[in-house]
């Protein structure tokens, strides 16, 4: 089970539930260039290959020393799940992606100050057997979760594949994508059900 507290456990090969919410709530992502500009950010640092500034400096890499398993981007706030390699690495990394990401904002949108609500927050995960439940959580965030843009979803399902997010340690829990969907709808159809129950029970 996740750790009840916002403290970020820096341990070595440890699972951890990244959640960043806009300051006072306000927006994040505003249009669809913003939600692709956070994603770049996961390439940019994620993918094995070093990216370089446009002086040919190189950027952080974070390949192999963090994994990004899952993730949905909302309008107000994001989710991630993460494999930590090394202590230390995933606050470098989510550093690099919320001071890029604020301040291509923050330009864009022409303001200042912060943009998230706090850096982040992280709950290490104990146990292995919730992992599943986890990426199930962030990938039914969205209403319409099957057809969203901006989640991992699609490389579960295995319509899409890159380097920078890297599913294999979830879905190999699974015999097979179509598995994970079943998996994905019968939480969906038994929510509704106790939806249905407590709605009858109130009356």
């Amino acid at each position: 089970m996740p750790r009840k507290n916002a403290t970020k456990q820096d341990v070595a090969d440890t699972y951890q539930h990244v959640y960043a919410r806009g300051h006072s709530k306000h927006r994040v992502f505003i249009d669809e260039q913003d939600y692709i500009t956070f994603l770049n950010l996961f390439e940019r640092y994620l993918s094995p290959q070093e990216a370089k500034d446009p002086y040919g400096i190189p950027y952080p890499n974070f390949f192999n020393k963090v994994e990004l398993l899952a993730y949905v981007l909302m309008p107000n706030h994001f989710h991630l799940l993460i494999y930590q390699h090394q202590p230390g690495m995933m606050s470098k990394f989510m550093q690099s992606v919320l001071t890029s990401y604020s301040h291509y904002f923050n330009k864009k949108y022409r303001r200042s100050g912060s943009l998230f609500e706090s850096r982040y927050k992280a709950s290490m995960i104990s146990d292995p057997a919730y992992l599943e439940h986890i990426s199930r959580y962030i990938h039914l965030n969205p209403k319409a979760w099957r057809e969203y843009e901006y989640s991992s979803l699609t490389y579960y399902l295995q319509r899409d594949e890159v380097a920078w997010i890297r599913p294999k340690r979830i879905i190999s829990l699974f015999k097979t994508p179509e598995q994970y969907l079943i998996f994905m709808e019968d939480y969906v159809e038994q929510k509704k059900l106790m939806d249905i129950l407590k709605q009858e029970l109130a009356n």
